[in-house]
């Protein structure tokens, strides 16, 4: 492996900017100093003028292998995120067959080992009937627990309360959950067309996959971890109401932001329609105005995507066949950075909420900061460039971004997965492979 030199940018890291050279050698961060030479063999990289971040960790990801790979794979969607500079990614359960055991776990990760250009794990998913295999779990291989407590694509809703109980009182380690009440959510798609009949217009998706929805359900996850003395990560929090259950500095009980969710409010279905029916559903500008804040104040602890792929085709349909979800891995850094421009939080913010926050809370083996000692996972942000959003630059499997003609202000110009080179001024190197993330052997 080349020796790395990356010299003349500046380092945002664990609160603070600085001045210094990075020495990657056999994967790791050798050394982080004012000024280091090259050896001859080195290869340098000059970032003046750029800034230098720890590679971001997505722990939502919606990668679709195996058995829904006509809509992704895990080979596209991770050349999209390093594109994006995102490093590290956690993958979620709910494909065909559903990663219900370890012994799928090791499948997924097989294919990773084999396609994925950034590092890698998977969640387990939960469902009514694997109870003991939860409990079975090997924590140090897998990224969590996770807990569909609401309806979502496939077939892992958890609606047996006496099932939540045991996995929230016997999960070996962090719960992460959806949480969407569905009776709630029958109940208005009743209502809904009773009004429009099949016709429902995109813009009633935040009234069916209601804020009572998402409380109802949230409230009940936050109890049943405060009873069963579990650790609870609450995935893409949507609504104003849903942040009083958390407290920045609760490390037991924490909640986390999807970029979307931040970004668009509801008056964007009249332009973008399907393109951005996701669940939970987007929903007020007041209630994104309170996840901006939540984000700046720490509770809200995490940033992340829930990039979920779906083809052009498939999202062209009504309100009830366009299915949910949409991809966003590749601009999810830079749509932070703009969020930065707009003073809703500093770049600070953001690198604790998309580095360092998810290595500590689901207990990475050194990875998520710039350190001595740690794996290079690096990014280099381009202030002075812009990226304009093209479908024919995009890598994710479906072509198509949410984010049609838009100019961000950043551009990323290079990524560095466990010291290697991924991606860099528009290309993916084919040879780079991420590894395998290893937690801590004690989580609970």
């Amino acid at each position: 492996m080349t020796d790395l030199l990356i010299t003349g940018g500046t380092l945002i890291n664990e609160g603070k900017r600085s001045h210094d050279d990075l020495l990657i050698r056999n994967g790791r961060i050798e050394s982080i100093a004012p000024s280091i030479s090259a050896n001859p063999q080195c290869k340098v990289i000059d970032a003046n003028g750029k800034l230098i971040l720890p590679g971001l960790i997505d722990d939502q990801v919606h990668f679709r292998e195996p058995g829904l790979t006509h809509k992704a794979c895990i080979h596209t969607e991770s050349m999209a995120a390093v594109a994006g500079g995102v490093t590290t990614y956690f993958e979620m359960p709910n494909v065909s067959p559903p990663t219900l055991n370890m012994a799928r776990i090791e499948e997924k990760c097989a294919i990773a080992n084999r396609d994925s250009f950034a590092n890698y794990a998977f969640f387990l998913g939960a469902s009514n009937e694997n109870l003991e295999d939860v409990k079975s779990a090997e924590t140090s291989k897998i990224a969590g627990i996770k807990v569909f407590m609401g309806s979502s694509t496939g077939n892992m809703l958890v609606d047996e309360e006496k099932v939540l109980e045991g996995i929230f009182r016997n999960a070996p380690t962090i719960i992460a959950t959806h949480c969407e009440d569905t009776p709630t959510i029958i109940n208005n798609e009743e209502i809904a067309r009773k009004k429009f009949g099949e016709n429902v217009p995109f813009s009633e998706h935040g009234n069916i996959r209601s804020r009572e929805a998402c409380f109802k359900s949230s409230s009940m996850a936050v109890e049943l971890a405060k009873r069963e003395n579990a650790k609870l990560h609450v995935l893409h929090i949507t609504t104003e109401e849903e942040l009083k259950l958390f407290t920045a500095g609760n490390d037991r009980i924490t909640a986390e932001a999807c970029v979307h969710h931040l970004w668009f409010e509801e008056l964007s279905y009249s332009t973008l329609g399907s393109l951005i029916k996701c669940n939970p559903a987007i929903k007020k500008a007041s209630d994104r105005d309170a996840i901006r804040k939540a984000v700046s104040d720490g509770r809200i602890s995490i940033l992340a995507t829930d990039h979920a792929p779906h083809t052009w085709d498939e999202k062209q349909g009504s309100y009830f066949s366009a299915p949910s979800g949409l991809p966003l891995i590749q601009h999810t850094l830079l749509l932070m950075l703009e969020m930065c421009e707009q003073e809703c939080f500093t770049i600070e913010t953001v690198v604790e909420r998309a580095c360092h926050a998810p290595a500590r809370l689901f207990q990475v083996e050194e990875r998520g900061y710039l350190r001595e000692g740690y794996w290079a996972d690096i990014v280099l942000v381009d202030p002075t460039q812009n990226t304009s959003v093209k479908n024919t630059e995009l890598f994710s499997k479906c072509q198509w971004s949410p984010f049609p003609h838009m100019t961000f202000t950043n551009s990323i110009d290079t990524t560095i997965v466990s010291g290697e080179i991924a991606y860099q001024q528009g290309k993916v190197f084919p040879n780079c492979r991420g590894k395998r993330i290893e937690f801590s052997k004690l989580r609970r």
